[in-house]
């Protein structure tokens, strides 16, 4: 005997419950959201100044939004944290603290300039040689090719740090503001002819590495705030301290630690103006 089974009815087309739809357009929206809010973005315009175009790129408030700071112990109340910076801190007046500066930054000739890359927000360094100084010596000057990738780091974010060190282990931070210059008589009055072997000559009667090639420009680092230490006394005097501080545990005093804050540097300008 065959058994007969009822004919199957087509199955009716799934719909997803209104309440799940719902909570998944919601989601959506969320997530989109919170996406736009939290890409730093600039508008651009296209070439014909009409199409607006979206960038993601990093902004220096980007960098301010998150302020952790880091600690892996205490210390005792009355024992300073960093007993190095402690020892070694000094607060001569501002005439000294600038000039010594200055005289170190002289005697290094050159300096690690960093800036943010403007592709990806990480910081790289490079070699430049000082060029001129400016306020008092407070100001430094480099020679660029204003086609080179500092030139695009600096216009998306004139942050710059300048760093200085000689064999010794003295050092000094520069923390400031940089300014493209492209003036024909600025870069006239800081040329040198050393720089065409760095440009080259393009043989175009224009790109010649002379002090009217466009490529040629300044950098000027308007000096923030700086940090520098360079060493007090001699050598061996220097290794005694060390020695000493090895033995009983006292931090040596071989360095003037200084620092030069904002307000002081715009009050050394006044000054130098």
């Amino acid at each position: 005997m065959r058994l007969l089974l009822p004919t199957p009815k087509p199955c009716a087309r799934s719909i997803t419950p209104p309440s799940i739809a719902s909570s998944l357009r919601l989601f959506s929206v969320l997530i989109t959201s919170h996406c736009r809010l939290h890409r730093p973005s600039t508008i651009l315009t296209s070439s014909s100044g009409t199409t607006p175009l979206t960038r993601s790129v990093f902004t220096t408030s980007t960098y301010k939004m998150s302020q952790k700071q880091f600690s892996n112990t205490e210390v005792p109340g009355d024992k300073p944290a960093d007993p190095y910076k402690a020892s070694n801190l000094t607060e001569p007046e501002l005439k000294e603290k600038v000039q010594d500066l200055v005289k170190f930054m002289e005697s290094c000739k050159f300096g690690m300039m960093t800036t943010r890359i403007e592709s990806t927000g990480l910081l790289t360094s490079r070699c430049m040689a000082l060029a001129a100084k400016e306020s008092g010596g407070v100001d430094l000057l480099f020679h660029t090719n204003t086609e080179s990738g500092k030139t695009n780091d600096l216009k998306n974010d004139p942050k710059i740090n300048i760093a200085f060190l000689n064999s010794t282990g003295e050092w000094a931070s520069v923390s400031g503001e940089a300014e493209i210059i492209t003036d024909r008589e600025v870069v006239r009055k800081y040329y040198s002819q050393s720089l065409k072997a760095w440009l080259g000559d393009l043989e175009d009667g224009k790109h010649d590495g002379g002090p009217e090639d466009p490529r040629i420009g300044v950098i000027k680092v308007k000096a923030v705030t700086a940090t520098y230490a360079i060493a007090t006394g001699t050598a061996l005097g220097r290794g005694a301290e060390i020695l000493k501080g090895t033995i009983t545990g006292s931090a040596p005093k071989v360095n003037k630690l200084r620092e030069i804050s904002e307000a002081e540097l715009q009050q050394w300008r006044q000054q130098n103006s």
